[in-house]
């Protein structure tokens, strides 16, 4: 490095094990240094240093996905309730029958409050699992996809990324998802351990019942993240465009989380209800031999609508999950440097 000139100078050298040499001079002659990374600025100067955090190199890969899994997990900690009501309403014409509210109420007075959190453990499992993939992916899918340029970045593109990412989370998440099922729909005052229903499907149904409705689930997950992460990031570039606001903004990101929910609410029922059916039924009475018979026998047998049996519990999860996941995500991708989705 030269000095031009008599104006002080400050030198920060950083060598391979990450410390620093700072110092200073006024010479004009040249300066040997060692082959360190080195970074210069004048003590006039206000241009930040390489080193400071906004010159940051951004999260891999790993750390994305590590992040996705945070959100989800916080998230399914608050929504867990909701989950239950939803899924008791789908395998049972009694609870169907009762409402939400109903449904709340005979599952507190029969069994206790903690029954509404029955298989939270293997939910957080999932959620580690499923979600952190599914969130996590999808920027590296939009890539892959060709989103490189606002240009060429079409809603059939993100939906394409979002399908991918979720149904590569949805092979991980199976098992749990699983056993949250089969956890959440057991009746009775002693709650079921994720451990004791692990070795019981294990006798009874051996490693494949850990994938039962394995293709259900996999539709279902492509289907919803396609919608989720593609309605998210579509609406939200109306949302910039038509108010003004910055992507970063919490109204930005509520609005299109909030959207992205009630899509996804309608795209995915008819799915959810196939794969909690076909996750549900029972070893020795199997009813459904795959998620196309399951399909046919459900609009046959009790009609087309029961396909969406369980909206509102549906939409009363998707809704508060899908933007808080969502929320917490962004915020997050700020904190370590990412720019917003």
């Amino acid at each position: 490095l030269r000095s031009h000139s008599h104006q002080k100078h400050l030198f920060i050298i950083q060598n391979p094990n990450h410390s620093f040499i700072t110092f200073s001079t006024t010479s004009s002659l040249p300066l040997q240094l060692p082959p360190y990374t080195t970074n210069t600025m004048s003590l006039n100067s206000r241009s930040p240093l390489a080193t400071s955090p906004a010159a940051a190199a951004a999260p891999g890969l790993m750390q994305q996905i590590g992040m996705a899994g945070s959100a989800a997990v916080i998230t399914v900690s608050f929504i867990h309730p909701i989950d239950v009501v939803k899924t008791r309403i789908q395998v049972s014409p009694e609870y169907a029958a009762l409402g939400m509210g109903g449904t709340v109420k005979k599952v507190v007075d029969s069994e206790g409050p903690l029954a509404m959190w029955k298989g939270v453990n293997a939910a957080w499992l999932r959620e580690a699992s499923y979600t952190s993939l599914r969130l996590g992916l999808y920027e590296p899918c939009k890539i892959a996809f060709g989103c490189t340029t606002p240009e060429n970045t079409t809603f059939i593109k993100k939906f394409a990324a979002g399908s991918a990412a979720g149904a590569l989370g949805s092979l991980a998440g199976n098992p749990f998802d699983v056993l949250k099922t089969k956890m959440m729909t057991a009746e009775g005052k002693t709650t079921p351990s994720i451990v004791g229903t692990a070795k019981d499907l294990m006798a009874h149904q051996g490693i494949g019942g850990f994938y039962r409705g394995i293709d259900s689930n996999i539709m279902r997950a492509m289907v919803l993240n396609g919608t989720k992460m593609a309605c998210y990031d579509q609406t939200k570039g109306y949302v910039v465009q038509y108010t003004g606001l910055a992507k970063t903004s919490l109204v930005t990101q509520f609005i299109s989380a909030v959207a992205a929910g009630f899509f996804m609410t309608c795209t995915v029922s008819p799915f959810d209800m196939v794969r909690t059916r076909l996750m549900n039924q029972p070893a020795d009475a199997k009813v459904y031999s795959n998620a196309g018979d399951c399909f046919v026998k459900i609009i046959k047998n009790e009609g087309p609508l029961t396909l969406w049996r369980g909206f509102m519990p549906i939409w009363s999860r998707f809704a508060p999950t899908t933007t808080l996941q969502l929320i917490i995500f962004e915020q997050l991708r700020g904190i370590m440097g990412m720019k917003s989705m």
